[in-house]
């Protein structure tokens, strides 16, 4: 079965110094683009962190500091990553709670703004997940019956990704093929940030996922705590987050109008009248 597809989807993954969305650093990315006629391209890169990579991290996709020491840095791939995404919508494995936010931070830090305006992403492991339980490779094997040859490598994972999204659509019936039932299928839960410290309540207000403010709506806090924000932006939050927390404080503030001259001369007959 091919997607059923309205507009082109990037399937991508990451390989990275580590899991902490606001700290760590990418080291290769594949990205495989599929268009609505069934054409694909792709590109993988291997990327100079600019920090070290951790021992624990190399055990798991073999990417030395070695290897990459004379890449180019994200910052000099990021205007090609985001023209190659732009317009497209987003799939990956376990890419809603950590890749896309991943990619996301390293382009805001790169200059380049990203949200997920007029995006749909699909989580090829949520979908797994709720329908088979399995890893990547075990899935894999089940549903293409194949062994997954180059497991954590970029490149290897995305192309097992895309095939295995393939592979459910042909098994499962009851899952519509079109990019917006199966981003919804593949969510979890509405969050207004990608990394899960902002989510949205049944009202569709953002409320804190997390500390003492657990549960509350964002703006209440605001109003009670005005420091929240400041707090937020100066700690180790992702920028993504940051930005979602910048927002919503400029929506509870908005500018207030400029008068034009003729309403500034209206006010100064009126206030002449007055007296």
């Amino acid at each position: 079965m091919n997607l059923n597809l309205t507009k082109p989807i990037v399937f991508f993954d990451l390989e990275t110094t580590g899991v902490n969305i606001a700290t760590d650093r990418i080291v290769e990315i594949a990205i495989l683009k599929v268009f609505p006629n069934g054409n694909k391209e792709s590109k993988t890169w291997l990327v100079n962190p600019e920090i070290e990579i951790p021992q624990s991290s190399i055990d798991v996709h073999g990417i030395t500091n070695e290897k990459i020491a004379n890449e180019p840095t994200f910052k000099e791939l990021a205007a090609e990553v985001s023209a190659m995404i732009e317009g497209c919508d987003l799939a990956g494995f376990n890419s809603n709670r950590f890749d896309i936010p991943l990619l996301a931070e390293e382009l805001m830090r790169a200059g380049i703004d990203f949200d997920m305006q007029d995006r749909k992403a699909i989580d090829v492991q949520v979908i797994f997940h709720k329908k088979e339980q399995r890893t990547l490779s075990a899935g894999y094997q089940f549903y293409c019956g194949r062994e997954l040859e180059g497991a954590h490598g970029a490149e290897a994972d995305t192309n097992a990704t895309y095939e295995i999204l393939l592979a459910q659509l042909d098994k499962y019936d009851d899952i519509e093929n079109t990019v917006d039932a199966l981003s919804e299928f593949s969510t979890h839960g509405e969050r207004a940030d990608f990394a899960g410290f902002i989510l949205m309540n049944d009202k569709k207000q953002e409320i804190f996922s997390f500390g003492k403010y657990k549960g509350r709506t964002v703006e209440e806090v605001f109003k009670e705590n005005p420091g929240y924000n400041n707090w937020m932006q100066n700690a180790d939050f992702p920028l993504y987050t940051k930005k979602v927390l910048r927002k919503i404080k400029e929506r509870m503030n908005p500018p207030k109008k400029k008068m034009t001259d003729a309403e500034k001369l209206q006010a100064l007959q009126q206030k002449f009248n007055l007296r």
